[in-house]
């Protein structure tokens, strides 16, 4: 399977006039499409109305009552499905597998909800959930749901004061955290990150924290009357009801904040009814998931796309999703082929990042394994650079499947521009996310005057209509929501704002640049950030590459690349002369390379996304703002050392 011969012809005409139906009529489509789920989601009662727009702020499916957690399991129960594996735990560091099936799962959540009823916790309450991927982590997650509690789901790697920050922005009255987890085979204490984080918290706010241990022989430290152990926890439970509860459509169902490429994380709300509409629809739609997947999702809990697709919209589908605890090359090199193989998983999605570090492994540690269970993979995250896609579909799949980059972000809950596999291959472009979705009327257009731009040519990206899946609100800063997202500039009023910069060829394919603000002006060209990136990429030498536009006196602006290079090539001045030559032999001598540096790491968010705003800041000698959600502290030190390399 060729990138020239993947479907037939370009959009096929059924999918056309999906797409167009919800372009001109957004209520009776996403009415149709909560229709069209009947089958995997039920209401307790009908909503009365599809869709409710009091600018800048919206409601779907008013007067609807649900459950998306009796939705997850109850009601896959209910048709047949208990003795389905739902939940497939796998542990990298320490090679344990284990499985629930539905019945297991919903015994297992009925429990928690009885315990976090017995806490205390009431519907409406935030419960702050610290804890890696694990059967224990999902069920905690879906108690929550289940009795109507808001959950805030934490990266259990986090520092404390990111704790101290969604805890206290959120409100949490509740905490669910575990006492350690591994990484790379060694023990990472999380309950003092949690102690330190809530001790920034006010005292009298929090009145629970229950502490799963992982490590029977550990002795975190409690703090009497208000920490207590899993087994006391479940005990609390006894005499409690761990029935659902029936749920407003727009009743919220957790907060999220963003995942801080930007400099502050703004907390989201999603809400019962519109997000599994979503969630679900873009299951069928765009990854074709279906009850007999075993889906593999390489993402943590603690992200919008663990939330959506490695809990929430499997489960929803009545599938198996595997939960992998880990990092892809520990203990050895093939980690996540040895769980797709071992599990026989029928669909990957990943993080470029994530097949950019399997590309530096190598083929080989791909062809140990048997993939042929495999039928489809979606990348997202970041551009899947057309290198890295071409390993990928033609030198680890051979063309046998398809390889689908797609975009979405923390506040649109599901993919917004993909390829609708589930609908009807379109052709795929390397390089590009595809197209919108259906139900996402999206437009490139020039910051000035907020109209569209030809063809290929750069713009800012926006969203003309709210959707079922899309953030309604910030929780506690309405001013925020509508200032950030529908009026950023006087260009975009009335649009939400995406943030991001991109071209969109003539066939309505969306190549992304970069965000909005990291679009380099050269010379008066605009140049993407991942462009530059890209080029730098396709040289053999090169792993994975940040580039930040820095000032020129001559040119308004230059191209500065902070460069990971393979084993076996030396950082040497003759290298970066040959990197410089490729990207002016790639795209063109209108890039002028300032300057390139070698170094051990980019800084990324823990998601996997380059945070190209912090290398920009460090050049401008600014302060870096929140880098909570930063992967590796030392990466900005290097980033800084590079610098003043750079400015000699």
């Amino acid at each position: 399977m060729t990138k020239e011969k993947v479907g037939t012809g370009l959009v096929p005409p059924h999918v056309k006039n999906f797409i167009d139906w919800a372009a001109e009529d957004t209520e009776g489509f996403w009415g149709n499409a909560a229709e069209q789920a009947a089958d995997d989601i039920h209401w307790f009662k009908k909503w009365d109305k599809v869709f409710n727009w009091e600018y800048p702020h919206f409601d779907w499916f008013i007067g609807g009552q649900t459950n998306i957690c009796y939705n997850c399991l109850d009601y896959n129960i209910e048709r047949g499905r208990a003795g389905r594996a739902a939940i497939v735990e796998e542990n990298g560091g320490t090679g344990e597998t284990r499985a629930v099936t539905y019945a297991q799962l919903l015994e297992l959540v009925k429990k928690y909800a009885a315990s976090l009823r017995g806490m205390g916790v009431k519907k409406g309450d935030r419960v702050s959930i610290y804890m890696p991927p694990s059967i224990e982590s999902a069920a905690a997650m879906l108690a929550c749901s289940r009795i109507g509690a808001i959950h805030v789901v934490i990266f259990a790697g986090f520092s404390a004061n990111a704790v101290a920050d969604r805890v206290n922005i959120s409100g949490t009255e509740f905490v669910l955290c575990q006492d350690e987890a591994s990484r790379r085979g060694k023990s990472v204490p999380l309950k003092p990150i949690v102690d330190e984080g809530l001790t920034k918290c006010p005292t009298e706010q929090i009145k629970k924290v229950a502490v799963l241990k992982h490590n029977e022989s550990s002795t975190p430290s409690m703090k009497e009357g208000r920490d207590i152990f899993w087994d006391e926890f479940l005990a609390l439970g006894e005499g409690q009801s761990g029935d659902y509860e029936v749920m407003d459509s727009n009743d919220p169902l957790f907060l999220l904040p963003t995942s801080g490429t930007t400099a502050k994380p703004k907390v989201t709300v999603q809400k019962h009814g519109g997000y599994q509409i979503y969630v679900y629809s873009m299951a069928k739609w765009i990854y074709d998931l279906k009850e007999t997947d075993v889906w593999f999702c390489t993402s943590d809990i603690g992200w919008i796309v663990g939330h959506s697709y490695n809990v929430y919209g499997p489960l929803l589908v009545g599938c198996t999703t595997i939960l992998f605890e880990g990092t892809p090359d520990y203990p050895t090199k093939d980690m996540w082929w040895k769980v797709a193989s071992k599990n026989k998983a029928t669909a990957l999605w990943l993080s470029p990042t994530g097949v950019r570090a399997m590309m530096k492994f190598g083929i080989d540690e791909a062809r140990k394994h048997d993939l042929s269970s495999i039928e489809r993979i979606f990348c997202a995250g970041e551009v899947l650079n057309p290198a890295a896609w071409s390993w990928l579909q033609e030198e680890v799949f051979q063309n046998k499947i398809p390889v689908m980059d797609h975009m979405w972000q923390t506040e649109t809950s599901g993919p917004i521009f993909a390829n609708p596999y589930g609908l009807g291959l379109v052709p795929i472009r390397p390089g590009s996310a595809h197209i919108p979705v259906p139900g996402v009327v999206a437009e490139v257009i020039d910051d000035k005057e907020g109209k569209p731009v030809e063809p290929g040519e750069k713009g800012i990206v926006v969203i003309r209509k709210p959707f079922p899946g899309l953030v309604s609100t910030l929780w506690g800063d309405t001013e925020t929501f509508r200032k950030e997202y529908w009026e950023r500039l006087p260009a975009t009023k009335g649009s939400y704002y995406l943030g991001d910069a991109a071209a969109m060829d003539e066939d309505g394919y969306i190549f992304f640049a970069g965000r909005s603000d990291e679009v380099m002006k050269i010379a008066s060209h605009r140049i993407g950030t991942v462009e530059v990136e890209s080029a730098l990429i396709t040289h053999p030498a090169v792993v994975e590459a940040g580039v930040s536009g820095m000032p020129d006196e001559l040119k308004g602006e230059v191209a500065g690349a902070f460069v990971v290079i393979k084993e076996g090539y030396e950082p040497t001045d003759e290298l970066k002369q040959e990197l410089k030559q490729h990207v002016r032999n790639t795209m063109g001598a209108i890039v002028v390379m300032k300057e390139i540096q070698f170094v051990g790491s980019l800084p990324k968010t823990r998601s996997g996304k380059i945070m190209r705003r912090v290398m920009k800041t460090l050049w401008q000698d600014k302060d870096l703002g929140d880098i909570s959600t930063i992967e590796e502290e030392a990466s900005v030190d290097e980033i800084r050392q590079a610098i003043k390399k750079m400015k000699g």
